[in-house]
């Protein structure tokens, strides 16, 4: 007869045998054994499927390299902060074969030049094309097509073809637990890929900030910024913007811009030079239990309209203040940044179909998405594009006049050509022009008027440098380029 202590440590070993025999032979018939070389196969089919999709994706992950102007790191607090030219790295993805290339906005932030990298195909020995005994392509210069702050991307252009592309995922079939790869390159480690899950599919980093995004545990660092998430199919599921650290480094806290959010962003760019952000006309706030239970609603949780713009979209369609949100477009709704996702990935003009609580009665309302036109989109509706067209520098321009000046009150100058876009596809002299910049002069020589600034271009050999002195955010600055 066994002591008690016998039989304990006899149904450990018991319970431990029959937890490998089901992790090992789970498709086996009971009391059968799966051969060692049969597992060993699962295990190189594994390994294989890994390979055969980094191989796949990895030439299509680039190094962004950045040249500008930054602040010093200074430990003297005391001493007066100093401004010196540095350099930066960060990562991109190739969406388009023709030289289009995604980021992240704060990657190209104060850039006067960028180049980008190139993955070669990998092939033979990657031990030695990694330590660089393969040949390696040499950098290649950049143009910032656009910029979209409020979402942290900006899209690049460089002169190439028949680059290998990544398509986008389907964002609404993404799954909590669905296994995902990070491509970049990670403290300047240049094409790293690390892997992980998706920890959660929509997070709100910030409350007051309306952006959702993908939370993930795949190890992301500093450098993998601009870098794609994919999927196991080898299609981009979001761009590595930032991780949540005290040290700095990865603690399974990374987050990625959904890839609806990447793909919408990225047609505008190419097609506009900016994002038209889209709207219907509501003010929509989160529902809490003090809110429902002060207004004394149905529903505790949720989405609530705070405000209806009189007149606006919304109005017309018979949306009213209190009513509950409860889908948008066939999507339940829980949050107002889920909400305002959907509105803003809608085609201009398209109609949303939103269903409703309204006290017991629920009601589908067809609202319009309308665009959400600033001072600056105003400024290029106005304007003729054949008329305002400065081919030589890729941008549409719009003078500067009495009246405008008065509605733009915070101009150091009256006169001048307003950058109103860049000319996607048209690209000319590589300058560090953006979007609102006003081009006061060229080369020392006052430019009032769009004809001014196209003979002054004229006059410029090729090969030869010009200087614009422009005004960017209250600031003036000296923007040079190559005419080419």
């Amino acid at each position: 007869m066994h002591s008690p202590k016998r039989r304990i440590h006899w149904r450990a070993n018991l319970c431990s045998s029959a937890l490998v025999l089901c992790l090992m032979c789970s498709d086996s018939l009971p009391g059968q054994t799966k051969p060692a070389s049969s597992r060993t196969d699962l295990l190189s089919q594994f390994n294989d499927s890994l390979d055969a999709l980094t191989m796949r994706i990895s030439p299509s992950v680039v190094q962004v390299q950045v040249t500008g102007f930054r602040a010093a790191n200074d430990t003297n607090s005391n001493s007066t902060s100093l401004i010196t030219r540095g350099r930066s790295l960060g990562s991109g993805v190739i969406v388009d074969s023709d030289g289009y290339i995604i980021t992240n906005a704060h990657v190209v932030k104060g850039a006067q030049r960028v180049r980008v990298l190139l993955t070669t195909a990998l092939s033979g020995s990657q031990v030695g094309a990694s330590l660089g005994l393969a040949d390696r392509l040499p950098p290649m210069d950049a143009q910032i097509v656009g910029i979209e702050q409020q979402t942290d991307l900006a899209l690049l252009k460089i002169d190439a073809k028949d680059l290998p592309a990544l398509s986008f995922a389907d964002y609404s079939a993404l799954k909590k637990g669905q296994v995902v790869l990070a491509f970049g390159n990670p403290e300047g480690f240049e094409n790293s890929v690390s892997m992980g899950v998706v920890s959660a599919v929509a997070r709100q980093v910030v409350p007051s900030v309306p952006s959702v995004y993908i939370q993930t545990d795949a190890p992301i660092n500093p450098g993998n910024s601009g870098g794609p998430l994919v999927d196991t199919d080898g299609n981009v599921v979001g761009i590595n913007t930032f991780i949540l650290s005290q040290s700095g480094g990865s603690q399974g806290l990374g987050f990625a811009i959904p890839s609806n959010v990447v793909e919408f962003v990225y047609q505008q760019l190419r097609q506009f030079g900016r994002v038209h952000h889209l709207v219907i006309g509501a003010e929509l706030q989160d529902l809490t239990p003090d809110l429902a239970q002060g207004l004394n609603l149905s529903q505790h949780s949720g989405v609530v309209v705070a405000d209806v713009q009189p007149g606006g979209a919304a109005d017309r369609a018979g949306l009213q203040i209190q009513d509950i949100l409860q889908s948008l477009d066939g999507r339940s709704i829980g949050s107002t940044p889920q909400a305002e996702m959907i509105i803003a990935t809608r085609r201009t003009g398209s109609l949303l179909e939103a269903v409703v609580l309204r006290g017991a009665q629920k009601l589908t309302l067809e609202i319009p998405v309308i665009e959400d036109k600033n001072a600056l989109d105003q400024l290029i509706d106005i304007s003729d594009p054949a008329k305002s067209l400065v081919t030589k520098l890729g941008i549409f321009g719009v003078e500067i006049n009495d009246k405008l000046f008065s509605e733009l009150p915070d101009l150091r100058r009256p006169s001048g050509v307003i950058v109103a876009a860049l000319a996607a596809d048209m690209l000319g002299a590589e300058t560090d022009l953006r979007q609102a910049d006003v081009i006061h002069a060229l080369n020392g020589q006052l430019v009032e008027t769009l004809d001014n600034l196209r003979d002054g271009l004229r006059r410029i050999p090729a090969g030869a440098p010009g200087v614009l002195q422009i005004e960017r955010e209250g600031k003036l600055m000296y923007v040079t380029f190559e005419m080419e």
